[in-house]
């Protein structure tokens, strides 16, 4: 008699290297549900990182893991089948489809960026400045001249300051996150030094649901390329997007798992949109899934991992500013201890 598959879950406290900033407030930890899947001998990992603009956290996390125990049948090859069972919290959906896929390729001793047909290339990732006083934003860009590319987080009073600061410090291109904390009148007194500047892109800069102040921004030009990610969840959002906005910031805990992160990359391309792969504060577990599939994209933001105090996992690998999965089974990540 085949035995079911077992869950077991942990919700951990992650600790940042410092104090995080964005337009609507900062924090020092991010709590994350970490899940555990096994069958037949054979574990796979899973991490859920709440997105909090989803009225989502850990409780709501681990509450849908533990309901969706029961729908996991005893069969883990069957991904489709059972993820088709599953929906609700998004994030506590990644992680269950995360550990899936790690159990398979661990079964299978194949990494699933293999199983997924793809390669273990990827673009350079960003490393995101949070908000900071001006001296504060300086320190900042310094210690991360390493990086080939720097995400600056903005919408306060000193956004061009700050910008203009981070640039003293590094030429390596940069990438704003407004996080829609811009007005429309903001906008465009900043765009034209934004091109000065050498941003290559835009992300988010007013409400999701403010798609006049995105059509008013798109008639700009030039002006670097708006990315959506507040308003852009699942496969359902893509195709409005291509009418107000040039590409769509993919995070699994949005999309719920690899398998509709996949899906909504392909119809952004049918579309004519362009991708940025990207993640929330999490450990490399929680990171892993995205690197598998970073080849796909045209900017990666995979960098949650490397904001953290401490690390417990092990496996993804900083080659030359990009983030890379390893060519161990499943998702090739490891506790450190």
């Amino acid at each position: 008699m085949l035995r079911a598959v077992e869950l077991t879950t942990r919700t951990v406290s992650l600790a940042l290297a410092e104090e995080f900033g964005i337009a609507r407030g900062s924090r020092t930890e991010q709590e994350v549900v970490q899940l555990g899947l096994e069958h037949d001998g054979t574990v796979g990992r899973g991490e859920a990182a709440p997105v909090y603009y989803r009225g989502e956290n850990a409780a709501t996390a681990s509450a849908f893991i533990g309901e969706a125990a029961p729908q996991l049948g005893d069969d883990p090859f069957a991904l489709e089948e059972i993820l088709a069972r599953l929906d609700g919290d998004a994030a506590g959906r990644s992680a269950l489809d995360a550990a899936l896929h790690d159990w398979v390729g661990r079964r299978l001793g194949v990494p699933v960026w293999r199983l997924l047909g793809l390669s273990r290339s990827a673009p350079v990732t960003s490393y995101t400045l949070g908000i900071d006083t001006l001296e504060g934003t300086r320190d900042r860009a310094r210690r991360a001249r390493a990086f080939k590319a720097l995400k600056v987080k903005v919408g306060g009073a000193e956004d061009l300051a700050r910008l203009e600061a981070v640039r003293s410090e590094s030429d390596a291109p940069l990438r704003v996150d407004a996080n829609e904390g811009w007005t429309l009148e903001e906008a465009r007194e900043l765009v034209p030094v934004l091109v000065e500047l050498g941003v290559e892109l835009i992300e988010q800069p007013f409400p999701a649901a403010d798609l006049e102040s995105f059509c008013a921004l798109r008639e700009l030009s030039p002006r670097p390329p708006v990315i959506v990610d507040e308003g852009c969840h699942d496969l359902r959002d893509v195709a409005d997007v291509a009418g107000y906005a040039d590409g769509i910031n993919v995070k699994l805990a949005k999309s719920g798992g690899l398998r509709e992160a996949v899906r909504m990359v392909h119809a952004a391309r049918a579309l004519g949109l362009s991708v940025m792969i990207g993640c929330m504060v999490e450990s490399q577990l929680g990171v892993a899934p995205a690197a598998q599939i970073a080849s796909l994209a045209d900017w990666v933001d995979l960098d949650g991992h490397l904001l953290l105090a401490d690390e417990p996992f092990r496996g993804l690998q900083l080659e030359e500013g990009r983030v890379l999965p390893s060519h161990g089974p499943g998702l090739g990540v490891e506790p450190a201890q």
